[in-house]
């Protein structure tokens, strides 16, 4: 049987090839998982019409993600945090931290896209990345200062 895969499938090819599978395997897995769909030409116009929708649609996201990326851009954080002697830290600035200072800013963003390779432990001025989309990353400046 021939299918149109909808999506990348690891071993049978990428989205929108026209691959031949065994009949069981496309009627059983393939179709109902929604990976594929049966290689008819309404099948293949509906995929093409999806096709054209979803690259609509992350287009959108994708604008969206840039024009938010550089409004970051132009916003400082400032961290109040407990220190002890000699401005040792208590605790750290983590990404959940960020984001509730994000917050506080009127940005509403996830924690899983800020990029930090290890809690900040220490006073100073931090560039800190945020992924907003796979293709659109910004920096936002994060100052950790003492608490008074």
């Amino acid at each position: 049987m021939e299918v149109i895969l909808k999506e990348d499938f690891e071993k049978l090819g990428k989205a929108g090839e026209t691959i031949r599978v065994a009949d069981g395997y496309a009627r059983n897995y393939l179709i109902p998982r929604g990976v594929a769909l049966e290689a008819t030409k309404s099948n293949w116009s509906i995929y093409q019409e999806q096709n054209k929708q979803n690259v609509m649609q992350e287009t959108r996201l994708k604008r969206t993600a840039q024009n938010l990326a550089r409004e970051l851009g132009k916003i400082s954080l400032t961290a109040a945090v407990s220190v002890g002697e000699e401005d040792k830290v208590f605790g750290a600035v983590t990404a959940q931290t960020i984001t509730e200072l994000l917050k506080a800013k009127d940005y509403d963003i996830d924690r899983r896209k800020i990029v930090l390779d290890e809690p900040i432990k220490a006073l100073g001025v931090y560039s800190i990345e945020i992924r907003l989309h796979p293709e659109v990353e910004t920096k936002v400046k994060l100052w950790v200062v003492k608490e008074h």
